[in-house]
C-alpha cells in the first residue's frame, strides 16, 4: 500500500491546542456500518460484564533538556531523551537521545545541564547520542520540559502540561510521549468501570520516537519502526490468558496497548508471557489481530503509523468515513483532542 492511501485534509483549527476536560471529551463510536456520537463520560456504559480493559501505565518524563553551550557556541545544546540504553555502564541513568546540533557533540564530551547534573557522551550515531548521566538524576524531572508534539503550539512551556500530558494512572517512568487515549480517564470513571465488573489490566509500553517517526517511503512495506520497550507483569499475563481461555473480549486503550498486546501474544505463540521485551511491530491493513477485540483511540495524523494501525483494525473505508464525519462534526484531533471507540474489528 502507498503512504498516500492514508492522507486526508484537516482544517488547522481542529488541531486541539488545549487538553479536553478529563472525562468530558466527545467520543465517536464506530462500527462497520454505523457511527454514533457520544461523550466519553458514557464510556463505562459501553462496556459489559466480562470485558477486559487494558491500559498502558507508562509515565511521561520531561524528556527535553538543554545543556550549557560548549566553547564557541552561542546557544544551548538541545537533548531529547528517547529511550533507556542497553549498556554495561554502571550508572543508573543511561539514555539514547536526539541531539541538536549533533555535529558539535562528540564521544567523550561532557554535557552540563545544571550545577548538580551532567552527562558523558559514551556513544554517537548520526544525530543520536548515548548519555550516561551523573550527579543528581532527580534533576531531570525538575529542569526537563515535557516534549509536547510540535502541532501543539506553545511560545513557552507551561507547568500545567506536566500533569495535563499525563494519564491519571501513569506509574512506570520512561515514556517521552503520553499514551493519549488514556488522557480522557478520571479516577471516577475508572471506579465506575470497576463497579460494573469490568476487569482492568495494566501493561507498560514506554512510548518512544518510533511511534511518531514519520513514514517517508512511498510503499509503507519499506518503513521500519524503531523499537520500544514494554513489560507485562506476571499478574497481568495471568489475567489476560484467563480472558483468552474464557473467550472474553479484550479492549485496548490506545494504539500503544494494541502494539504491546499483539507483540506479546506473538512472542508467547498464542499466550501472554510475563516479562520485559522490545517491539518494533508495524501494524498495517491485512494484519492478523490475535489479542485485541475493541479499542479506544484518539484521531491521528495523516500518513502516520498510528492511522495505519487503526485502519488495519477497523478497515480503511470505515476509518475514512469516520474521519470525514469527525471533521464535518468538528471533533478535535490529535493528542489533546477527542476520541473514538472502535467497537468492532474488521474480520
Amino acid at each position: 500500500m502507498r503512504r498516500t492511501d492514508f492522507s486526508y485534509h484537516l482544517p488547522p483549527d481542529l488541531i486541539a491546542q488545549e487538553p479536553r476536560q478529563r472525562g468530558r471529551s466527545r467520543m465517536m463510536v464506530v462500527s462497520q456500518h454505523a457511527i454514533e456520537h457520544d461523550s466519553f463520560a458514557n464510556f463505562p456504559e459501553r462496556l459489559v460484564l466480562g470485558d477486559v480493559l487494558v491500559i498502558n501505565d507508562t509515565r511521561v518524563i520531561p524528556a527535553r533538556l538543554f545543556a550549557r553551550p560548549k566553547s564557541g557556541m552561542s546557544r544551548p545544546i538541545e537533548i531529547l531523551l528517547n529511550r533507556r540504553a542497553q549498556t554495561r555502564v554502571s550508572v543508573p541513568e543511561v539514555w539514547e537521545a536526539w541531539c541538536k546540533p549533533a555535529k558539535r557533540v562528540k564521544v567523550g564530551d561532557e554535557l552540563i545541564f545544571s550545577d548538580t547534573l551532567r552527562a558523558n557522551v559514551i556513544g554517537k550515531e548520526g544525530g543520536t547520542v548515548v548519555l550516561a548521566f551523573e550527579g543528581d538524576t532527580e534533576e531531570i524531572g525538575r529542569i526537563g520540559i515535557p516534549p509536547l508534539p510540535p502541532y501543539i503550539a506553545r511560545e513557552t512551556p507551561r507547568d500545567s502540561d506536566r500533569e495535563a500530558y499525563q494519564t491519571v494512572y501513569a506509574a512506570e517512568r520512561g515514556a517521552i510521549a503520553a499514551p493519549t487515549a488514556g488522557l480522557h480517564f478520571t479516577p471516577e470513571i475508572l471506579e465506575r468501570i470497576g463497579n460494573r465488573g469490568i476487569e482492568i489490566v495494566r501493561i507498560t509500553l514506554h512510548v518512544g520516537i518510533g511511534t511518531f517517526k514519520p513514514v517517508k517511503v512511498d510503499d509503507i512495506a519499506d518503513h521500519v519502526m524503531d523499537s520500544e520497550q514494554y513489560e507485562i507483569s506476571a499478574q497481568s499475563a495471568s489475567r489476560l490468558n484467563r480472558a483468552l481461555d474464557e473467550h472474553r473480549p479484550i479492549i485496548a486503550v490506545g494504539t500503544t496497548s494494541v502494539r504491546t498486546l499483539e507483540s506479546a501474544i506473538r512472542a508467547g505463540e498464542g499466550r501472554f508471557v510475563a516479562g520485559r521485551a522490545e517491539t518494533s511491530i508495524f501494524i498495517t491493513p491485512g494484519f492478523d489481530f490475535r489479542a485485541v477485540d475493541r479499542m479506544l483511540t484518539n484521531f491521528h495524523l495523516p500518513e502516520s503509523t498510528l492511522l495505519m494501525l487503526v485502519s488495519a483494525f477497523a478497515g480503511i473505508e470505515t476509518i475514512r468515513r469516520a474521519y470525514a464525519e469527525a471533521i464535518s462534526s468538528r471533533y478535535f484531533f490529535y493528542s489533546y483532542g477527542d476520541c473514538m471507540f472502535l467497537n468492532e474489528r474488521i474480520r
